[in-house]
């Protein structure tokens, strides 16, 4: 899709549905990972899963199985149609395609900013209900199954400054690194 393809990534609440509705906003091509690639699959093959409602604690379940189509992702990511894509979202199966990447962004927001952000959400919005605000919040604590390298970005700040910083850092280069150098940023310890 672009010439240049970032990530932007982060926990549920962080603003990746923000920053993403900012960057359109400002006339960049986005894709909305969570609605445009997302399905309920396994991470390691892809394959896609009927979601199973036997098990005890089906949020968990769910969110380590929501997965994006890594054969769309590698497909928009050789579409050089455009000057700039950012793909916004989360996903369980990043490591299969993070080294498509020209960079990647962390959105990370306090504790506090975190739980007023979900204490807004609809019950049909992921973080909307108690178990999945509970994951979410240990999520963030843990920093789990979000991506080890990247540049953090503070998204607590206004909405125009966070998306005024990834912009600067896009435009500065700060994502001119390798393919290989990425891969061993992202491969876990």
């Amino acid at each position: 899709m672009g010439v240049k393809n970032y990530l932007i990534e982060g926990v549920s609440g962080s603003g990746k549905t923000t920053v993403a509705e900012e960057l359109q906003r400002r006339g960049y091509h986005v894709i909305h990972g969570d609605r445009e690639l997302s399905y309920v699959g396994d991470p390691e093959t892809g394959e896609p899963l009927p979601v199973d409602k036997t098990v005890t604690d089906s949020v968990t379940w769910v969110h380590a199985h929501h997965i994006w189509d890594v054969g769309k992702v590698r497909s928009m990511v050789a579409d050089q149609g455009k000057a700039i894509s950012f793909f916004c979202g989360g996903s369980r199966n990043f490591s299969r395609f993070i080294d498509l990447f020209d960079g990647v962004f962390i959105l990370d927001v306090d504790l506090d900013t975190l739980n007023r952000r979900l204490a807004y959400r609809p019950a049909d919005e992921f973080g909307g209900k108690p178990a999945e605000r509970a994951l979410i919040v240990r999520l963030h604590a843990t920093k789990e199954n979000t991506p080890q390298s990247g540049v953090v970005i503070d998204a607590t700040a206004p909405i125009a400054v966070v998306v005024d910083e990834i912009l600067s850092k896009c435009e500065n280069g700060f994502a001119d690194m390798s393919a290989a150098t990425r891969r061993e940023r992202s491969s876990p310890a």
